[in-house]
C-alpha cells in the first residue's frame, strides 16, 4: 500500500514539545516564534524532516501555521481544516484561529499591546508573506526577527533529509527537450533585461529540465535549488547522491551541477537582475542577493505558465491516464455496488480496494494525495484522513465522499464521487443535485479569454447560493503532468487572478458540508480550449472553454432528476455516454454490465 493508516500525531504529544519550544524562544531573547507548514520549497507535502507543524500542534493537513507567544498558541487554518483541526490538537493549549478571516498581524497586535520580537526562519517563509506581515505590524513595537529554526533545536529526533535518487522524464511524454525549454526560458529573461532567475519550486525544475524524483510523498520531484542564466545554462543545487550517470549524461554540459550548500555563495556572485518570485521563493533568498547588492527583479517564477500550458503530448498522456484510471475507478464502483450496504466494510476497506484497482493497471506509480475518504459526518471534514483511530463503518443510508487520484509516468488523476450507501436520505439527494448542477455548469461554460478562475467560480455555486448553502473551498486547482496534483497558477477561485488559457487542466470540484451529518463533492479534471465558433457568434472574439477528462460515472441514486433543466439532463447523459464508451471496452463483463447500468440515461 502506498497510503498508510497510521496516526502521526496526537494531541497529547504537543504540549510537551510547545513547552520546549518556549523554553528555547526565552533562551534565545524572542517573545514569539512562527512555524509555517511549509518547507524551503514552500511545496503543499513536506517530507518527515520538514514536518515541523505537525510535530508540534499534531495538526496534519496540508495548509496552516502556528505563532507560538508566552501565553497562547494560535493555530492558523482555512476553511478546508477547521473541523480537522479541533479533532487533532489539544484544544487547551492551541488555540484554532480562522484565517484569512483573521489576519496574523492583527492576531498580534491584538495579543502583543506592549510589542515583541517574534522569530523566524527565513528558509520557510516567502518574501511576500514576511513583506505583507511587516506591513501589517507596522506603527506597532512588534518586530519581526530572521533566525535559526528554533523548532528544529527541540526536535530531538528528527528524522533525516530525504535522499531518493532522481530519473530522467522521456522527452515524448514531455513534448519538449529540456534544451528546447530553457531555451525558451532563457530568452524570456532576456527580453525582460534580466541576468539569471532563481527557481526553488521542485515541480518548476521537475519540468524545465525533464527529471523526476521521489524525496516527498506523492509528488514526483526532487529537492533541489536551481539559478537559469540568461545564456539558457543552468546551475542545479542538488545532493549529488540523488543523481546518476545515466541522469547527468541527459542533463549535459550546459546544466552545472554543486551541492546544495553552494547555494548562498553561487547567489552573492549573479549580476542582476535577478528574477525571483516573492510568492514561492524563501525570504532567506532575498536576504542574500540584497546583502550582496545584487540587484533584484521581483517577479513571478518563469517556469510556472509554460508548465501550466500543457503541451500536446502532455495532454494525450493526460487523457491516457484518465482513461486506464477511470476504468481502474470503474472496477471498485462495480465491486462496491455488489457489496450488500450492510456489509460491514469500513472506509480503509474502501481505500485499499480502489488502491488496489489501480495498481492492478501496472501502470500506478503512486497515488496523487492520500485518498479521502469520508463516511457519514466525516464526509464533513474537506480533507478527511482515515486512520486505524477514525476508522469508521459504513452505514446504509450514508453517503461516502472518495476523493482520490493516481500518478502514472504519463499523467496525473484526480476525482472525487460521492457514493450512496443504499438508499440516501432526501437532504443529501437535495445537496448532491446542487452540487451537480454547479459542475455541469462550470463543465459547460463558456467565456471571453482574458477571464480568470475568479471571474469563473460563482458559477458552480449558483445552485446552492439559491438554497442559502455555499462551501469553504475553490472551487478549482490547477493539475501538472506527473507533477503536483495541485499546480499553480491556474485555479478556479475567487483567489483565482491568472487568465485561463488553452492547455491548462484543473479540477472542477464544487461541494456541500453539514458538519457532524454528511458531506458532497463532485470533481472531473477539465482542460482548457479554443471554443468552437457558434453561428451569430463575434467573429473578433475569441472563446475559450472546458474539455472534461475524468472518465466515471456519476452516482444515479443521489440526483434528484426532476431538479435538473432540460440543458442539465442532456450534458450528463452525453458525458455518461461518453464515458460507457471509452471505458467501457477496457473492463470485464461483469463490471461492464454495472457500466451500462451507471450509464444509461435518466
Amino acid at each position: 500500500m502506498f497510503q498508510s493508516f497510521a496516526t502521526t500525531a496526537r494531541p497529547e504529544q504537543g504540549p510537551p514539545r510547545l513547552a520546549r519550544l518556549r523554553e528555547a524562544l526565552a533562551a534565545a531573547g524572542l517573545t514569539g516564534f512562527i512555524v509555517p507548514r511549509a518547507d524551503a520549497h514552500q511545496g503543499e507535502y513536506v517530507a518527515p524532516a520538514d514536518a515541523r507543524l505537525a510535530w508540534l500542534t499534531g495538526f496534519t493537513g496540508s495548509a496552516g501555521f502556528c505563532i507560538v507567544l508566552p501565553d497562547r498558541a494560535g493555530i492558523f487554518v482555512d476553511g478546508r481544516y477547521r473541523t480537522q483541526l479541533r479533532s487533532q490538537v489539544d484544544l487547551a493549549r492551541f488555540t484554532p484561529v480562522d484565517w484569512p478571516e483573521t489576519r496574523p498581524g492583527d492576531w498580534l497586535r491584538a495579543a502583543l499591546p506592549e510589542g515583541g520580537r517574534i522569530g523566524y526562519d527565513p528558509w520557510l517563509h516567502t518574501a511576500r508573506e514576511i513583506e505583507t506581515l511587516e506591513r501589517t505590524l507596522a506603527g506597532s513595537a512588534i518586530t519581526l526577527v530572521a533566525g535559526r529554526n528554533l523548532v528544529d533545536a527541540v526536535w530531538q529526533d528528527r528524522p533525516p533529509p530525504p535522499e531518493a535518487p532522481a530519473f530522467v522524464y522521456p522527452a515524448e511524454l514531455a513534448g519538449q527537450t529540456h534544451d528546447e525549454k530553457r531555451a525558451r526560458i532563457a530568452e524570456t529573461l532576456r527580453a525582460a533585461g534580466q541576468r539569471a532567475a532563481v527557481l526553488t519550486l521542485p515541480d518548476s525544475i521537475a519540468w524545465l529540465l525533464n527529471i523526476r524524483g521521489a524525496d516527498i510523498p506523492r509528488i514526483p520531484v526532487m529537492h533541489a535549488f536551481a539559478i537559469l542564466y540568461d545564456s539558457a545554462e543552468v546551475t542545479l543545487f542538488a545532493a549529488p547522491e540523488k543523481l546518476d550517470a545515466a541522469l547527468r549524461s541527459h542533463l549535459g554540459p550546459q546544466v552545472r551541477l554543486c551541492p546544495p550548500d553552494a547555494l548562498l555563495a553561487a547567489l552573492r556572485t549573479l549580476a542582476g537582475p535577478v528574477r525571483v518570485d516573492p510568492a514561492t521563493a524563501p525570504k532567506r533568498i532575498f536576504l542574500e542577493l540584497a546583502g550582496a547588492g545584487v540587484e533584484i527583479a521581483p517577479e513571478a517564477d518563469p517556469c510556472l505558465l509554460p508548465k501550466a500550458r500543457k503541451t500536446a503530448a502532455e495532454i494525450r498522456g493526460m487523457e491516457a491516464a484518465h482513461l486506464r484510471d477511470g476504468a481502474a475507478v470503474a472496477r471498485f464502483l462495480a465491486w462496491l455496488d455488489a457489496q450488500p450496504a450492510d456489509a460491514g466494510l469500513t472506509e480503509i476497506d474502501l481505500v485499499r480496494r480502489l488502491e488496489d484497482c489501480r495498481r492492478a493497471t501496472g501502470a500506478l506509480r503512486d497515488i496523487s494525495f492520500d485518498t479521502i475518504c469520508g463516511a457519514g459526518p466525516n464526509g464533513a471534514i474537506i480533507h478527511y484522513r482515515v486512520t486505524e483511530e477514525s476508522n469508521r463503518r459504513l452505514e446504509p443510508g450514508e453517503v461516502v465522499v472518495l476523493d482520490s487520484g493516481g500518478q502514472y509516468l504519463d499523467g496525473t488523476t484526480d476525482i472525487t464521487r460521492t457514493i450512496a450507501i443504499g438508499t440516501p436520505g432526501p437532504e443529501e439527494r437535495a445537496a448532491f443535485t446542487r452540487v451537480l448542477q454547479g459542475m455541469i455548469a462550470v463543465s459547460r461554460l463558456r467565456w471571453p479569454k482574458g477571464l480568470a478562475g475568479q471571474h469563473l467560480d460563482c458559477v458552480a455555486r449558483t445552485a446552492l447560493w439559491q438554497a442559502g448553502q455555499d462551501y469553504d473551498h475553490g472551487t478549482g486547482h490547477g493539475v501538472g503532468c506527473y507533477l503536483s496534483v495541485h499546480e499553480g497558477p491556474q485555479r478556479l477561485s475567487r483567489l483565482g487572478e491568472v487568465p485561463l488559457e488553452p492547455g491548462m487542466v484543473l479540477s472542477n470540484e464544487p461541494g456541500y458540508y453539514r458538519e457532524g451529518a454528511f458531506g458532497i463533492r463532485i470533481e472531473n479534471l477539465v482542460v482548457v480550449e479554443k471554443a468552437p465558433a457558434l453561428p451569430g457568434g463575434d467573429a473578433h472574439r475569441e472563446m475559450l472553454c472546458f474539455r472534461t477528462l475524468t472518465l466515471v460515472p456519476i452516482d444515479r441514486r443521489l440526483i434528484d432528476a426532476d431538479a435538473l433543466g432540460a440543458a442539465e439532463r442532456a450534458w450528463l447523459d452525453a458525458y455518461h455516454r461518453s464515458v460507457a464508451e471509452r471505458i467501457g471496452p477496457l473492463l470485464e463483463p461483469a463490471a461492464r454490465r454495472w457500466l451500462d447500468r451507471a450509464t444509461r440515461p435518466l
